[in-house]
């Protein structure tokens, strides 16, 4: 097993010579550390990115195999940002790498904690053992080191307690040292006010304004020059992937996101709905504009959230296409009739099952009308689907240029 230990042997402690900030959480890890990078380059401070889509040193782009790396590749990794002279490193921690020790000798700067949902409980059983890996960030954290935490989320204040950190907190619904207050949420982005101070982004959804209000707060204990972040937030973008849009040669809103939790799910078609009813981006001649949603559940993973998913995304859409995401080693068509063992005969009216990707995809862009919107869940910015424990490319975003080409 590679430890922290021989990591260091090899490479000494190259986290010493910088800022590392890390980031742990359900959902918002991507977002948030992209951003936060995103924010300190265009300020002129050279910086590095570990994560889920990809790695980033300075401008060199990498390519990322976990969200967070094992001890010998992270040290690897740490040590080239230093010799590039990074002054901070934006790093998303995952549970998995927090339970086993790959963050173990880091000297964070940092920590954020952005939610807790159903998530990886194939691979930590319950919902506590989930939450102490979190944790771990955050209990090993020097007194010198800010602990900032989302207190809306009903574990926020709880992983909090008991450490040494400089402890801060940001939040819509409760007090927080960093309060924030939503102007206004549209097609065209949100307008927020944080602790007073007015903030534009071109960033959609309530789940987006946490984000934006996690980095907010992040840069402000990092010492930045608040007045230009908050114009640097004016012309920033997500991720690939996540709530990336386009609008259809037909007139259709097509959304692809990351969303493969039931939270995150429910978060992104909360959002898509408040786009339709407000009137999304596209002319709509005829009729009322419609949700379509194309979903599914990964192969080999937590199988106890697919009922909760199905029902999320039959609920909430006005047609729901089930189909696979990475089934990995399982039947396609045995994890679609689990996203649907709970669902009433009226939500089945809703509900097409295509376990083939692409041709729920292509369904989906002929059964869209002008004016409606589709969203495609799972995979985001993934550019590979795992059938029988193969990889074969594959990108929702490009499978929908290519259906509309058609």
């Amino acid at each position: 097993m590679i430890t922290w230990l021989s990591a260091m042997h090899f490479f000494g402690n190259p986290s010493a010579k910088m800022k590392i900030v890390g980031v742990t959480g359900t959902n918002g890890k991507t977002t948030t550390t992209t951003l936060l990078y995103d924010v300190a380059m265009a300020l002129g401070h050279k910086s590095g990115l570990i994560g889920t889509v990809e790695n980033r040193i300075g401008e060199e782009r990498l390519p990322a195999t976990h969200t967070t790396p094992d001890p010998l590749n992270l040290n690897k990794l740490l040590k080239k940002m230093a010799e590039a002279g990074c002054e901070y490193v934006f790093m998303e921690v995952s549970s998995h790498a927090l339970d086993q020790k790959r963050t173990a000798g880091v000297a964070f700067a940092g920590a954020v904690f952005t939610n807790l949902t159903h998530d990886h409980l194939d691979y930590h059983q319950n919902v506590e053992n989930y939450f102490n890996a979190k944790k771990k960030l955050f209990k090993y954290l020097p007194a010198t080191s800010f602990a900032i935490s989302n207190v809306d989320d009903p574990y926020g204040e709880k992983i909090l307690e008991g450490i040494s950190g400089r402890k801060f907190s940001y939040g819509f619904d409760k007090k927080a040292d960093y309060y924030g207050k939503i102007d206004s949420l549209n097609f065209s982005g949100l307008q927020l006010e944080i602790n007073s101070t007015p903030i534009t982004s071109k960033l959609i959804g309530k789940f987006n304004a946490y984000n934006i209000l996690a980095v907010w707060s992040v840069c402000n204990l990092l010492g930045f020059d608040m007045k230009k972040v908050a114009e640097i937030f004016k012309g920033i973008k997500p991720p690939n992937g996540r709530f990336e849009h386009f609008v259809s040669p037909t007139g259709a809103l097509v959304i692809i996101d990351y969303a493969h939790t039931p939270d995150a799910l429910l978060k992104v078609l909360l959002t898509a709905n408040e786009i339709k009813c407000k009137g999304s981006p596209c002319m709509l001649s005829t009729g009322a504009p419609r949700l379509i949603s194309l979903a599914g559940c990964g192969g080999d993973r937590d199988p106890m959230k697919r009922e909760k998913m199905g029902r999320i995304a039959a609920e909430l859409s006005d047609i729901s296409i089930f189909t696979s995401d990475n089934p990995r080693n399982e039947d396609p068509s045995k994890i679609i009739e689990e996203m649907k063992t709970s669902l009433t005969p009226d939500l089945l009216e809703k509900v097409k099952t295509i376990p083939d990707r692409r041709e729920a995809i292509i369904k989906s862009v002929r059964i869209a009308k002008e004016g409606d919107i589709i969203l495609c869940a799972g995979k985001g910015h993934e550019d590979y689907q795992e059938i029988e424990g193969v990889k074969h490319h594959f990108n929702d975003l490009e499978e929908y240029k290519k259906a509309y080409e058609k």
